[in-house]
């Protein structure tokens, strides 16, 4: 990528002459990677998740900065034991560029990347022989995120640089079509001190009627109506966060009536009501993050699959946030926070079961991981951290 193409999100998580991490082995010298059942419906208690936790080696996918110094080659393939949390590498596709965020079809047969460049793609992998099902462009510069909508139908993707979100039809292989739609973020204008849109999310809704996107240089979640059929965005409602904030990341709490909204420019956190009727978002009052007042980043925030904790990354700071979830999701009462144990954590996940959360540390090159603790949202480190190029996504199987 040229100099053009380092936007404001990755100068913030530029690296600061850290030493890079040993590169991954390559694809052709790495094992078959670990198959692994669907995940069954979620179940309500820890006892019947332990009953569920796997054994054997499970498959954790990375991704990179190719362009960047010291990045990776490519998209890191790792194993992780579900009891311990010990990480082993074994691997990297290569042929994809820039590999920032990366997300799983349903379906658990193909893996999907963002290319985050100034001419930005999104990439489809299969995983039972890693082969590369071709890339399609997004239509805009930097996408730094993408999931899949719940029908396995349509990928959709957030470019930051250009403050777009874009759909893409799945087909049946789990390659990628062309683009159905492209919407630009034109309103409201700007938020202070950035020049223009800088979508960074796009997801759907826990209820599936609506898909929503976090726009850092709006201040805005914007609802749009998927049309199933077509593939094309209706907007229907947007949400201001106050001047400034600069949302980035939005979870859903698993009852579907709230959310809760990381908020990256003034480091706080918001709770979010949620109408699934009409798509409606309404942003609550910043919270704190418990950092203090030195300079930091919030970038992820993720909630147990009971609804009792929440977790946020903070980026600067280099710690995760711990907080209680109350009254049925609708707040968020701060807890403390926890070293991360690594430096610039861009990205958290939890394991399927919940008892592990992944920290995909930036600057540090590692990836961190920590024993989650549903009873009472204890988070304690699981051995020493893992090198992994500018790490900057961990997604656990």
């Amino acid at each position: 990528m040229d100099s053009g193409g380092w936007s404001r999100r990755r100068f913030v998580g530029a690296l600061a002459g850290g030493a890079a991490a040993a590169a991954l082995p390559a694809c052709d010298n790495a094992p078959e990677p670990a198959t692994t059942p669907a995940p069954e419906p979620e179940a309500g208690t820890s006892a019947s998740r332990e009953a569920r936790r796997p054994s054997g080696p499970r498959p954790l996918y990375l991704g990179t900065y190719t362009s960047a110094e010291g990045g990776g080659k490519g998209i890191g393939l790792a194993t992780y034991d579900a009891a311990t949390g010990r990480i082993t590498g074994s691997g990297t596709v290569t042929g994809v560029g820039d590999p920032s965020y990366l997300a799983l079809h349903p379906d658990r047969r193909t893996l999907y990347a963002v290319d985050e460049r100034d001419d930005g793609a999104v990439t489809a992998v299969r995983l039972a022989d890693r082969k590369v099902l071709g890339s399609r462009g997004t239509g805009g510069a930097a996408p730094c995120h993408l999931s899949v909508h719940p029908g396995g139908r349509w990928l959709l993707s957030a470019n930051y640089g250009s403050g777009s979100v874009a759909v893409h039809p799945i087909d049946a292989s789990g390659a990628l079509g062309e683009r159905t739609d492209l919407v630009r973020h034109t309103g409201p204008p700007p938020g202070p001190g950035q020049e223009g849109p800088h979508a960074h999310q796009f997801v759907t809704s826990p209820d599936g009627g609506h898909v929503l996107a976090v726009d850092l240089g709006t201040d805005t979640v914007y609802t749009y109506r998927l049309d199933d059929r077509a593939g094309t965005l209706a907007e229907v409602a947007q949400a201001h966060t106050r001047p400034g904030a600069g949302p980035r990341h939005l979870t859903f709490h698993p009852g579907g009536r709230y959310a809760y909204l990381a908020n990256e420019v003034d480091n706080t956190v918001a709770v979010c009501s949620y109408d699934a009727a009409s798509g409606r978002v309404e942003v609550g009052e910043a919270q704190a993050t418990g950092t203090g007042p030195g300079t930091n980043y919030p970038a992820q925030i993720l909630v147990t699959a009971n609804g009792r904790y929440a977790f946020l990354a903070n980026r600067g700071h280099n710690s995760l946030t711990r907080y209680a979830v109350e009254a049925d999701g609708a707040r968020l009462r701060l807890l403390g926070t926890v070293p991360v144990g690594g430096d610039f954590p861009r990205q958290i996940a939890f394991s399927p079961e919940g008892t592990l959360l992944f920290a995909a540390d930036q600057k540090s090159s590692t990836v961190t991981v920590f024993h989650v603790d549903g009873a009472n949202g204890e988070l304690r480190r699981a051995g020493e951290a893992f090198p992994s190029p500018v790490a900057v996504c961990a997604l656990p199987l």
